[in-house]
């Protein structure tokens, strides 16, 4: 009887243990198809940015866990070089800032040339996702657990970047 209390206690102290940026990091690569782009081959702004959305939701959600994610704002897109047809685009996504219900997901894209095998960073994104519950409204999402002084890093920039954001908003 004991032990089944001891467990008991344990599991409720551990509510909001955090979580590690890499338990939600990911990467996926899309073929860019005639489709996504215009006559002269470059492919849509557009089209990448619907890819930095999905994997910053992706992201997002497993942070968060059980609830649903939506997207807050898309900041500092910046396209460093054109992405062609043909070309595979790798995008990768980490956590870089946990508040109470927002996140802040960095997204790096690359592009590579399948022909070379040459591959170039193509563009940035931080991309702010709110947790949500059952009713819309937001919810707290564990917080960030940092591992290195890199961890640190990203999280100190992105705690300054949110407040940036904050503060445009007339929040702060």
């Amino acid at each position: 009887m004991i032990i089944i209390w001891d467990l008991i206690v344990l599991t409720v102290g551990r509510e909001d243990t955090g979580k590690r940026s890499g338990e939600s990091e990911a990467e996926m690569i899309v073929m860019m198809l005639p489709s996504d782009a215009n006559p002269k081959g470059n492919v849509f702004g557009g089209v990448i940015l619907k890819h930095v959305d999905l994997i910053a939701g992706l992201v997002a959600k497993r942070h968060s866990g059980r609830a649903n994610v939506v997207t807050a704002s898309i900041d500092r897109m910046v396209f460093l070089k054109p992405v062609f047809i043909g070309n595979a685009l790798i995008i990768s996504a980490r956590i870089t800032y946990v508040r109470r219900s927002s996140m802040e997901i960095e997204v790096n894209v690359e592009a590579e040339d399948l022909d070379d095998n040459s591959k170039v960073h193509a563009a940035t994104a931080f991309v702010t996702m709110v947790a949500l519950d059952k009713y819309g409204k937001p919810i707290k999402v564990p917080h960030l657990v940092m591992e290195d002084e890199n961890d640190k890093k990203r999280y100190s920039e992105g705690e300054l970047r949110m407040n940036s954001r904050l503060k445009d908003a007339g929040k702060v």
